[in-house]
């Protein structure tokens, strides 16, 4: 028999797992690096919080804006994997988590969008020849004592992928879907709750154009690159916990340098080393090795999410993207083998915005749904059944939580919700560690 869990229904698909909350290392003494305290904490909040939405409506508004973000990563792998130059680089942009930060002395509070997917922190600036509307007032420099621009002949000014140097370092990023950012590489006082962290190197944005970044006032690159808050920090590792989507008043929580330290058993957390792809540096790859879904290990081949010699292909994990999607051979197998375990009629509608769901029995609030393990080097993780099964009773549909793609893989952020996930840079490490999130 194959190897079940149980879900509950009632309005969305409710959490039934309880997970024990990881110890953490508390101390804020001061590292002897003089850029910032030890480590620091900042609660994060979704971009569809506050809305009038069920937890299986969220997930679909995630999932519209996920098949942006794909298609964005898809053309950064197409264009790292052509010998063709480009007039500018392309990057990810976007994200589903907005932070709320400080900049400037005195500090001006804005709320960004957190991307693991790109480097550059960044925040609009005046003057502005072009600005999209934001809430907060936009940051004008001359007002902070703290500010000041880079040299063209920084290091953090040569890691920009396109610049120009006029009046200091200029810098130009375009994201996939046409959106840019464009202005003055500085230095500044960025601020955490309490932690202040000085001489950060940020954009200074007087052109910023396109969609996408009008929940926040910028982004906060998390990738691996030099330009990111992560390697700007004495301590280069960070962990974000993603509280579960069906109920948006629940916190999600980053914490960054040792406070993104675990003490946990060795059985408890999942370590698997991080892949570096010389053709795409920032981005988080994983070595994913195979799928089980009940009992069965699917015949999967090994290659199937391996990085190619061009850069292409592999399976990058992302907070900014909602969903998995998996190269399209792989899939296949999974949904073939879910619908044959599942005992549940396939809803071949297609009005869920899902590949594969199931029509729901009559005032059923329970079903069997069959167990689901991602075999990374090193690490299988088994995913709680909340993880990748979304539902509606009053719908009467159950879907599956990941789609199909062709070129690259993506381990999405459902798939991460109420696990606590470490990003190591010094040790080139990922780990999982399940955590009641709204908790921490």
């Amino acid at each position: 028999m194959a190897s079940t869990t149980s879900l509950s229904f009632v309005l969305a698909l409710a959490v039934f797992a309880i997970f024990s909350s990881p110890a953490f290392s508390t101390s804020r003494r001061a590292l002897e690096h003089p850029k910032m305290q030890k480590g620091f904490r900042v609660r994060l909040r979704h971009v569809d919080s506050g809305k009038n939405l069920t937890r299986f409506e969220r997930i679909q508004h995630g999932v519209k804006r996920g098949r942006n973000r794909l298609q964005r990563l898809k053309a950064m792998a197409l264009v790292a994997s052509s010998s063709s130059e480009i007039e500018s680089p392309v990057l990810p942009g976007n994200g589903e988590y907005l932070m709320k930060l400080a900049i400037g002395t005195p500090p001006e509070t804005y709320s960004a969008i957190l991307d693991t997917g790109s480097d550059l922190i960044w925040t609009q600036c005046k003057p502005c020849t072009q600005c999209f509307d934001q809430s907060n007032p936009i940051f004008d420099p001359k007002k902070s004592s703290s500010f000041s621009k880079l040299s063209c002949s920084s290091q953090l000014c040569e890691a920009l992928p396109q610049t120009s140097c006029n009046d200091g370092c200029e810098y130009l990023y375009t994201y996939g879907d046409y959106s840019s950012t464009q202005g003055i590489l500085a230095s500044e006082t960025l601020t955490f709750g309490k932690a202040s962290v000085p001489n950060v190197a940020f954009g200074c944005g007087a052109d910023n154009e396109g969609s996408g970044f009008s929940q926040g006032a910028g982004l906060v690159g998390l990738g691996r690159g030099p330009l990111s808050l992560v390697s700007q920090l004495k301590e280069p590792k960070f962990s974000y916990c993603l509280a579960s989507v069906d109920d948006t008043t629940k916190t999600s929580t980053l914490l960054m340098g040792s406070l993104a330290s675990v003490n946990a058993s060795s059985s408890a957390i999942k370590t698997t080393p991080l892949i570096h792809n010389p053709a795409q540096p920032s981005f988080y790859y994983l070595s994913l090795e195979g799928i089980s879904v009940g009992d069965s290990r699917l015949p999967i081949k090994k290659s199937t999410f391996s990085l190619q010699d061009d850069g292409s292909g592999g399976l990058i994990i992302d907070s900014g993207t909602t969903i998995t999607y998996l190269e399209e051979s792989a899939f296949n197998l999974v949904a073939k083998e879910f619908t044959s375990q599942i005992n549940l009629p396939v809803d071949s509608s297609g009005s869920t915005g899902l590949e594969v769901c199931f029509t729901l029995p009559s005032g059923s609030t329970n079903i069997e749904v069959p167990k689901m393990v991602f075999h990374f080097d090193g690490a299988d993780l088994e995913l709680p059944a909340e993880n990748y099964m979304i539902g509606d009773a009053s719908m009467r549909v159950a879907c599956l939580a990941m789609g199909s793609s062709n070129g690259m893989s993506i381990l999405g952020n459902v798939q991460q919700q109420n696990m606590l996930v470490l990003h190591d840079l010094e040790k080139e490490t990922l780990s999982f560690l399940p955590a009641q999130c709204d908790l921490l």
